[in-house]
C-alpha cells in the first residue's frame, strides 16, 4: 500500500481533515523531500475527539475484559498480516532501515499479544478483614478517556506500548501522533477499524505538541496522559494536568551509562556499545551515552572502539547499520552541541559532522560520533542528545566508575560489563535508575516487563508489563458484610 498524500486525523472511526483545514510537510529524513502533507489540528479537533470518546466509553467498558481482549487479537492478527506494510510506513517516515522497521513492528506485536491476553487476567485481589463477617477485595475499573502522546523514534512500537493497555482497561482512547511519524498512527488506526474495534473508541489526532496536544493534556475529561518524550514537555504536562489532577505517566529522557570494566569480554562490550549509542540512530531514550571505562584497559579499548566505529554504514538500507536523525532542526541541535563541547575542550574520536555526500545529500544524517576528554558536568554530558553521539570517560576503579554513573540529573538505564559476579550484583543493587543490564546494551525493554525511570526520566510510574494496568485503571476497596443472624 503506497503512503497517502494527505495524512488526516481519525475521528469516530472516520478520516478527518482538521476544523482548520491546515496541514503541514512530513519530510523523508532520508532524502529531506516532502512525503506528504498531515492535518495540523488544534483544540477543535481535541474537542471532536473527546465527544467522540466520551460517546463510546460507557459501552466499551461494558464489554467483558475477555471479549476486549479478543478484539485486540483481532487488531494484533490484522498487523501479523500487514507487517511488511507496515514497516515500509515506519521506513519511509523514520529513514531506519526496512529489516529495522520489521523488527519494531514484530515489538509492537509481542506488546500487543501481551495485552490482548491480559483480558484474562485483570486482576483485582481478595484479602483478609480484621473484622467478622467481612470480606475485602479489590477490583479494576477504566478510568475514562486515556490521552496517549508518543515520540517519533520507535513509532509503531510507541503506538502499541500505550493504545493496547489504554484499551484492554475499558478506557477509550485518543492517540496524539508524533508529528515526525503521522502515517504510523494512522495506518494503526486503519487496521483497529478493520478489526472491528467500535469505531468511537480509538481517536487519532495529528498535529503539532502545543497545538494539539497542548489541550488534550488540559481538556478535563481526559482523567489520564501517558506521554513518552523530552523532559522539557514532560514538566509543562505534570504542571497542566497536576492542576486538575489528573493522572499522569511520565517517560523521558536518559543520559545512560554503560561501564567497562578491566575484566570486561572486550569485544562483547564494543559490540554493545555501538549497538546502545548507535542503532536507530541513537534516538532511544535508554541510549547508551555515557561510556565508563576503566583507565587500565582505556587506550587499548578506545583504539577498538573508533576502528569498529569506522566500519559503520549510515544510510537507510538493509545492508547499513544506522539511518538519519528524524528532523533537521534535531540534527542541527546536535551539531551545536557537538561544537561547544570542542569549545570547552572536548576530543572528537571520530565522527561529528552532517553526512553530505551524493549518498546522503538532502538527508540529516550524522556521522557516528565519539568524544572523550569532557568534563562529567559539561553540558553535553548532562543532557539528552538523542541523536548517534557517545561520550567517553576514563575511570580508576569500580567505585569511581558507579560513582560517575550515578552523577546524572537521568535515572533511566545503565549496564556494566564485567566478569565479575560481585561486580555484577553490587551494580544492579546501587544503580541508581530503572533498569540495570549486565553484560549487555542499555536498550532492550521487553513488553512484559515495567520500563521507566526517575529523576529527569521520569515521575516513577512504569510501562509495559502488568503495571501499566496502574496507569490506566483504578483499583476500587470491595467491602461484603454478612449479617450471620440472615443465614
Amino acid at each position: 500500500m503506497n503512503i497517502p498524500k494527505f495524512i488526516p486525523n481519525w475521528i469516530a472511526g472516520v478520516e478527518k481533515a482538521s476544523v482548520n483545514s491546515q496541514s503541514f510537510n512530513k519530510l523523508n529524513p532520508a532524502d529531506g523531500k516532502t512525503l506528504f502533507q498531515v492535518a495540523r489540528s488544534g483544540a477543535e479537533d481535541v474537542n471532536l475527539a473527546v465527544k467522540s470518546c466520551l460517546s463510546a466509553q460507557p459501552q466499551w467498558a461494558a464489554v467483558p475484559p475477555v471479549k476486549r481482549g479478543l478484539i485486540l487479537h483481532d487488531i494484533v492478527r490484522t498487523m501479523i498480516d500487514k507487517k511488511e506494510e507496515i514497516a515500509h510506513f515506519v521506513h519511509m517516515e523514520t529513514g531506519k532501515s526496512m529489516n529495522d522497521a520489521l523488527g519494531e513492528v514484530g515489538g509492537a506485536i509481542e506488546c500487543g499479544l501481551f495485552y490482548a491476553s491480559e483480558g484474562q487476567r485483570l486482576y483485582g485481589r481478595t484479602t483478609t478483614s480484621g473484622v467478622p463477617n467481612k470480606f475485602a477485595s479489590t477490583i479494576r475499573q477504566p478510568v475514562g478517556i486515556a490521552g496517549l502522546i508518543i515520540a517519533a523514534n520507535t513509532p509503531i512500537a510507541n503506538v502499541a506500548w500505550k493504545v493496547f493497555p489504554a484499551l484492554i482497561c475499558g478506557n477509550a482512547a485518543i492517540l496524539k501522533a508524533a508529528e515526525d511519524t503521522p502515517a504510523t498512527a494512522w495506518i494503526f488506526g486503519k487496521i483497529a477499524h478493520e478489526a472491528g474495534l467500535p469505531s468511537r473508541v480509538l481517536n487519532i489526532i495529528q498535529g503539532y505538541g502545543e497545538e494539539a496536544g497542548a489541550p488534550l493534556v488540559a481538556h478535563e475529561d481526559v482523567g489520564v496522559i501517558s506521554f513518552t518524550g523530552s523532559t522539557e514537555v514532560g514538566r509543562k504536562i505534570q504542571h497542566t494536568a497536576g492542576k486538575r489532577l489528573a493522572k499522569v505517566s511520565l517517560e523521558l529522557g536518559g543520559k545512560n551509562p554503560l561501564i567497562v570494566c578491566d575484566d570486561a569480554n572486550l569485544e562483547n562490550a564494543a559490540k554493545w556499545i555501538l549497538l546502545s549509542a548507535f542503532s536507530n540512530a541513537g534516538q532511544r531514550c535508554a541510549s547508551g551515552s555515557r561510556i565508563i571505562i576503566f583507565d587500565s584497559i582505556y587506550e587499548q579499548f578506545v583504539n577498538m572502539l573508533v576502528d569498529k566505529t569506522k566500519e559503520l554504514k549510515v544510510g537507510n538500507t538493509n545492508q547499513d547499520d544506522l539511518g538519519p536523525v528524524i528532523n533537521e532542526k534535531q540534527l542541527n541541535n546536535m551539531l551545536n552541541a557537538i561544537k561547544k563541547a570542542t569549545e570547552y575542550g572536548g576530543n572528537i574520536l571520530i565522527g561529528g559532522k552532517r553526512l553530505s555526500d551524493d549518498k546522503h545529500r538532502g538527508g540529516f544524517y550524522l556521522e557516528p560520533t565519539l568524544i572523550d576528554n569532557i568534563d562529567s558536568h559539561a553540558e553535553i554530558s548532562q543532557c539528552e542528545l538523542f541523536g548517534p553521539i557517545a561520550n567517553l570517560y576514563k575511570v580508576n576503579d569500580y567505585q569511581e566508575a558507579l560513582d560517575l554513573a550515578n552523577d546524572s540529573p537521568y535515572g533511566l538505564t545503565g549496564c556494566i560489563h564485567t566478569r565479575s559476579f560481585d561486580r555484577a550484583n553490587h551494580f544492579i543493587q546501587h544503580l541508581q535508575a530503572g533498569v540495570a543490564v549486565v553484560n549487555a546494551g542499555t536498550f532492550g525493554s521487553e513488553p512484559h516487563m515495567p520500563f521507566g525511570g526517575s529523576g529527569y526520566s521520569g515521575n516513577g510510574t512504569r510501562e509495559p508489563g502488568t503495571e501499566a494496568l496502574d496507569i490506566y485503571s483504578d483499583l476500587k476497596d470491595v467491602y461484603v458484610n454478612i449479617n450471620p443472624n440472615e443465614l
